[in-house]
């Protein structure tokens, strides 16, 4: 009132001041809010959306493309590596992926040492439970590799585990110097968290398709994976292709068992499967496909070539040493078949093949026969 009657005393207008300027901030205070809020809801966007993606993978390169993908778009990451250890091998594979077009991926391997040499301190290695950033150490380590092979500068790693263990990293880069906002490296975090954990279902998916077509004690692949590989295989022949099929049985195996004991028949069996595998061709099947019985199946062979392969089965574990084991030796009978037609079913040749196998063992073993 006083300032409207031009009475206005200097604490007035201070006290006007005071009030304008709480005003102004908290306008201010609640668009800070806001514009959190929208980035909180933005950022949880970008990390559903990793989620679904990796809930849609399930490959191992799959899992990863997806990350990087959804990393590239919610982070403004100028490049992204991905470095992860091969599953069955020491090796440290590392791929640059760059968010600028026209530049194209890059694919490198990494020492294995920067994954698995353990964090040190005074020269003695630390127990990771005495190291709660080992894990960060290790990734870091990674990152410092990727930056001298690719070039990089300013960099962002987060470790990628499985089973517990750091099987690599995830690395973003830009090319501004600056510290990395704190909702890249929530992001960045959050997802090396979750591709982790799908990376190991995938590894053990993986594992456990191997260990369900696979024969355990000769390593061969078992009658299952046969089958199936036989119905996948019928479904893509083409006119022109060939297909052959030899049954093989380990003569008098029951008599080796009762003789020598089941520990020694196992051994005789593993040896005889490496022996038929170092005997057929490249592009033919082995398998075990139950007891003592082995098939192979062969791929555009003729006639006379299935009887080749036949032969060198035979004599290959006619070859064996097997003094060790307190045998003297061991032979296998063999029965051959060839489709004669194109669209000839491979269960009828496996039949015929089986047919020849017992001409062979009546006509006193240790032999091969064609259907």
């Amino acid at each position: 009132m006083r300032l409207g009657a031009d009475r206005a005393r200097p604490l007035d207008w201070a006290i006007v001041g005071l009030v304008v300027i709480v005003g102004f901030a908290a306008i201010r205070h609640r668009e800070a809010v806001a514009a959190l809020e929208v980035g909180r809801r933005e950022e949880a966007e970008s990390f559903a959306r990793i989620l679904s993606s990796l809930s849609r993978s399930v490959s191992p390169d799959a899992i990863l493309g997806a990350i990087v993908d959804e990393l590239a778009e919610a982070t403004g990451a100028d490049h992204i590596v991905i470095a992860r250890r091969r599953p069955d091998a020491r090796v440290l594979d590392a791929t640059l992926v760059s968010a600028r077009p026209g530049v194209p991926d890059s694919a490198t391997r990494l020492p294995i040492g920067d994954l698995e040499d353990a964090i040190t301190a005074d020269g003695e290695p630390i127990p990771a439970d005495r190291i709660p950033r080992e894990r960060q150490q290790i990734a870091e380590r990674i990152a410092g590799r990727a930056r001298q092979v690719y070039g990089l500068t300013n960099t962002l790693a987060a470790p990628l585990t499985s089973d517990d263990v750091v099987i690599g990293a995830i690395i973003l880069s830009h090319r501004t110097p600056g510290s990395w906002s704190a909702t890249t490296r929530r992001l960045l975090s959050g997802a090396a968290v979750e591709a982790s954990a799908a990376l190991s279902r995938a590894y053990s998916h993986r594992a456990a398709e191997a260990h369900a077509s696979t024969d355990a004690l000769t390593g061969l692949p078992n009658r299952r994976y046969f089958d199936e590989f036989c119905g996948l295989l019928a479904g893509r022949r083409r006119s022109g292709d060939g297909v052959g099929v030899l049954m093989i049985d380990i003569d008098k195996f029951k008599v080796l068992n009762d003789d020598h004991g089941h520990a020694t028949g196992d051994e005789v069996l593993r040896a005889v499967g490496g022996a038929i595998v170092a005997a057929v061709r490249e592009d033919d099947v082995p398998a075990r496909y139950g007891g003592e019985e082995f098939v192979v199946l062969l791929r555009n062979p003729s006639p006379a070539i299935a009887l080749e392969v036949g032969e060198r089965v035979r004599a290959s574990v006619a070859s064996l040493e097997l003094h060790r084991l307190g045998v003297a030796g061991v032979s296998v009978s063999v029965g051959v078949a060839v489709a004669s037609q194109g669209d000839q079913p491979i269960g009828d040749l496996i039949a015929e093949a089986d047919s020849a196998l017992y001409r062979a063992k009546r006509a006193g073993r240790n032999r091969v026969i064609a259907a």
